[in-house]
């Protein structure tokens, strides 16, 4: 029974500990972002734009109905009449059915096409949405693994310090060291201590920042594997991932179809100063128990063409038309500065990959040329020829080449990413292909 009981608490232990990696964060993220599901919500929304402008152009039937209590009193002077005086009180009901086919309107045929507009503007605003969900989980994940980098590198230097800082007390107090390698070993550490603090906050602060994405705390992630591969672009050639960015990336999608439906809203506007012409037709029946002339049923039906001209309606049409003429004009602002952000963003990510690729290799190279030099003043101190200061600045060296090759790494894969998320291409797959990297180290 023990033996069992102590089975079972392993493995709710380990159970516990399971590290959730890159996808399963995403697929977190795709239900509990509340950014996304609003993008999703406002897609919702952008579809209905298309039944909205094709109902313009389709007839409208309406039917009314009326019943009614009369209570009339009728008194006719002079001579005789027709009709008796008196009081009449009865009642009259009757229903109307009317149809409107719209056979020209400028402004619905112009609504309608900027519909079509509006929904393939709904469908880019997701899939920019859906591309930064990606690079916004991945930004949080990696600034998690960096936080719990650093906590971890400020606990191993302040190990490393607090063991001089007693190496230096005990050869001062047997005189072969001044108080001067106390005080600055003492120095380092309490610096270290203040780092470590300074690390353990900026960690709280990023797992908070990945729980707005998901709604909650990992209690661990995946971290990533030392032998990820160091793979430059293809094509290796800004110019290109340039223009493809141009044709494809999402934002520029939404500011092409922003400066498209302004350009129909000009159209639109101007067309109230064009005639409407519409196809009516209406059927009646309506019904009285009494009155002066006693009962009555009457129907009616009518079918005929409605012409309306606009004339003058102070100024308002002219005024609205020049209002969108602006915003076309707003609008084809905004899509030029947003190609140039691109652009940018474009060059940024594709220089972050290629001088990534050779500053994670370069950084490499000076975390293994640290800690030999690390060793080789350690072994210094110990025959004489060093200081203690020489071992504090070599270890505080090391961990500047350990801290700064873990950010190069994480900046390396981000550029990546955001690359791809800029010429449009950024999937799920592309994640997944990060995923496969996590593991450890």
């Amino acid at each position: 029974m023990k033996r069992w009981l102590l089975l079972l608490l392993c493995g709710a232990a380990s159970s516990s500990l399971h590290a959730e990696n890159l996808m399963d964060v995403y697929r977190k993220a795709l239900t509990q972002d509340a950014a996304f599901a609003s993008a999703r919500a406002a897609y919702r929304a952008g579809l209905e734009k298309l039944p909205q402008g094709r109902a313009l152009l389709l007839p409208s039937v309406n039917l009314g109905a009326n019943t009614t209590y009369n209570d009339m009193n009728t008194q006719y002077g002079g001579g005789s009449s027709l009709f008796a005086s008196g009081a009449h009180t009865y009642n009259s009901h009757g229903y109307t059915l009317s149809l409107d086919q719209p056979l020209y309107h400028k402004q619905n045929i112009a609504q309608y096409e900027e519909s079509k507009l509006q929904v393939s503007q709904a469908e880019a605003q997701l899939a920019s949405a859906r591309l930064d969900l990606i690079v916004r989980v991945a930004q949080a994940y990696f600034d998690v693994l960096l936080a719990q980098d650093n906590v971890g590198l400020a606990a191993a230097q302040k190990a490393a310090i607090a063991e001089q800082l007693a190496q230096a007390k005990r050869n001062f107090e047997v005189g072969t060291a001044t108080i001067v390698d106390t005080n600055e070993a003492q120095s380092r550490y309490d610096l270290v201590v203040s780092q470590q603090i300074s690390a353990g906050n900026d960690l709280e602060v990023k797992k908070r920042a990945l729980q707005q994405i998901i709604n909650q705390i990992p209690a661990h992630l995946a971290v990533l594997s030392e032998k990820f591969p160091l793979v430059l672009p293809e094509p290796n050639d800004m110019d290109k991932w340039v223009a493809t960015a141009e044709q494809r990336n999402p934002q520029l999608q939404v500011q092409r179809a922003a400066l498209e439906i302004a350009t129909q809203e000009v159209e639109r506007n101007r067309g109230g100063h064009y005639p409407t012409l519409d196809l009516v037709a209406s059927y009646s029946d309506n019904s009285a128990s009494g009155g002066t002339f006693g009962a009555a049923d009457t129907t009616s039906k009518a079918i005929g063409l409605q012409l309306n001209l606009p004339l003058y309606q102070g100024g308002a049409i002219s005024s609205k038309v020049r209002e969108a003429v602006a915003n076309r004009d707003k609008a084809r602002q905004d899509l030029d500065n947003t190609r140039r952000q691109v652009d940018l963003q474009t060059r940024q990510a594709f220089l972050g990959v290629t001088s990534g690729d050779a500053q994670v290799r370069a950084l490499q190279q000076a975390r293994v040329s640290s800690q030999t030099s690390l060793d080789s003043t350690k072994l210094g101190f110990e025959v004489g020829v060093r200081t203690n200061v020489d071992v504090l600045n070599a270890q505080q060296q090391l961990y500047s080449a350990k801290r700064d090759l873990l950010q190069a790494r994480y900046n390396f894969i981000m550029s990546q990413l955001k690359l791809r998320s800029a010429v449009g291409t950024l999937s799920e797959a592309d994640l997944e292909q990060v995923n496969r990297w996590l593991g450890g180290r």
